[in-house]
């Protein structure tokens, strides 16, 4: 795992975005703003390649953002990733603003700082659509810690519910960037204090995160061969590592 610096305090302007944009699919900005913050000098922009459309080709790397729900890009990884150096971008907000958009402009708008703060753990709920695919040589994920803007709407949900939608996601900051290359590097994401034999409920106290949540932790980790069964404790499997962890 592998902190990446970019400056001094890592990103210190937000990529402007038109006032005019609610109402667009709540994605589109936030991947566009990523995509120009990450872009270097002699980057391509939208390369066909394989069958497939990739955000960002750097020399031999292909580099893919995607902002939610890696389900919707696992082939696309897989058959990019077989011929091809690949790194995942993935978003996660730290820091998280919420901007709410009154409806026929009854008032205001009002904006607040929101109590959720996200971090690297957060990975776990996507990586479970190919967790295996870390052991791939060819394949990195690429974490990169934002503060973020939600731009919210009161309106009807697709089931009828009048509720506030998220519209919009906007860049405000990246705060960090960390690297995955390997089984080793993700589970250097886990606390040391965890016992050398543990359950996924040892798991969640160590994360301390919900048991559901510790059980998706140890899919990933035993679909990438960095934790095997080793037992019971009770009704409840005993996982141990089984990555040199450099003693």
């Amino acid at each position: 795992m592998k902190n990446i610096a970019h400056g001094g305090w890592f990103f210190q302007r937000a990529i402007g975005v038109s006032g005019n944009s609610i109402g667009t699919l709540n994605e589109k900005h936030l991947h566009a703003q990523l995509k120009a913050w990450m872009l270097e000098q002699g980057d391509l922009e939208e390369v066909p390649l394989d069958g497939y459309i990739v955000d960002i080709l750097r020399d031999d790397l292909l580099i893919e953002i995607q902002t939610k729900n890696f389900s919707t890009i696992k082939r696309k990884l897989f058959d990019l990733t077989s011929k091809n150096h690949v790194r995942l971008a993935y978003p996660i907000a730290q820091e998280r603003w919420i901007l709410k958009i009154h409806p026929h402009g009854s008032s205001q708008p009002s904006r607040r700082k929101s109590p959720k703060r996200g971090d690297v753990l957060d990975v776990f709920s996507e990586l479970v659509s190919f967790p295996a695919l870390i052991r791939e040589e060819n394949f990195s994920i690429e974490l990169i810690i934002i503060e973020e803007e939600q731009v919210r709407q009161f309106g009807r949900t697709r089931r009828g519910r009048m509720r506030w939608i998220t519209e919009e996601r906007r860049l405000l900051g990246v705060l960090n960037r960390v690297l995955l290359e390997s089984p080793e590097d993700v589970w250097a994401l886990i606390p040391s204090d965890l016992p050398p034999s543990f359950t996924t409920s040892d798991l969640a106290e160590a994360l301390k995160r919900p048991r559901w949540f510790a059980q998706k932790v140890a899919y990933c980790l035993k679909h990438m061969d960095a934790i095997t069964p080793c037992g019971k404790n009770g009704r409840s499997i005993l996982y141990v590592c089984n990555l040199d962890q450099g003693g």
